[in-house]
């Protein structure tokens, strides 16, 4: 294939995948997002609040999932996953601190970021 063809068939391919997306609806898109970011990972931080104080923290999250019934398939009003629990609050990982699993309810006081370190 020469340099000419391939640069068309990528553009036709760019082409094509924007055309579907454009499609998609916003929740769609939102899910196709969210299926990427959980192949590729993030470097993500939970903090959980009581009030406007932060009480727990877990960093280096790869993902927060959606609990799903066993029998029927449908999403649970909880999520899980796996990161390091930050005893002292400090947004880095100490000696002694460990990868945890942990559950959060959507009632939750909680936000969810990827670490800026």
């Amino acid at each position: 294939m020469t340099h000419t063809n391939t640069r068309r068939v990528a553009l036709a391919s760019l082409v094509l995948g924007a055309s579907l997306l454009a499609a998609c609806t916003q929740e769609q898109q939102n899910k196709i997002s969210r299926d990427i970011q959980n192949w590729t990972g993030t470097n993500g931080v939970l903090e959980v609040y009581a009030g406007d104080k932060v009480v727990r923290r877990f960093l280096k999250i790869d993902k927060i999932s959606t609990a799903l019934g066993t029998d029927d398939n449908t999403p649970r009003a909880y999520r899980y996953g796996y990161g390091v629990l930050d005893e002292n609050l400090n947004m880095q990982v100490d000696g002694g601190e460990k990868k945890v699993y942990f559950e959060i309810s959507d009632y939750t006081n909680a936000v969810f970021f990827e670490s800026p370190r």
